[in-house]
């Protein structure tokens, strides 16, 4: 029997570059179309961009800093969450730990800049 789970540890996942900064993303394997889960430390001023498919949420764990979401700025602190649906052109300012989780699954053609 296939077993109905997946156990991940984000300290066993290497980090790849993103437009936030390095990112480690968990369950991003071809068989899980559903959600994936990162752990992101974001660099000073991530770059702008928005994703046509995928609804991602945030949660903020270290840092304060702004969410710039469609041109606006937004405070953001340990503990805020943001949701941000396709088509939002969004980045973080400041230097960031967050978790974030695309749904659908993370799709790295998916992410497009202006």
């Amino acid at each position: 029997m296939t077993p109905q789970f997946t156990v991940a540890h984000f300290d066993d996942i290497p980090a790849v570059p993103c437009p936030c900064g390095q990112s480690r993303r968990a369950f991003a394997t071809p068989d899980n179309p559903v959600a994936t889960i990162h752990l992101v430390d974001a660099k000073v001023d991530t770059q702008t961009h928005y994703h046509k498919k995928l609804t991602e949420i945030y949660l903020i764990l270290e840092g304060e800093g702004h969410m710039e979401l469609d041109g606006e700025l937004h405070p953001v602190r340990p503990m805020s969450t943001i949701l941000i649906k396709p088509g939002c052109r969004h980045r973080l300012i400041g230097q960031i730990k967050f978790v974030n989780i695309p749904v659908p699954a993370f799709d790295p053609h998916d992410e497009w800049f202006d």
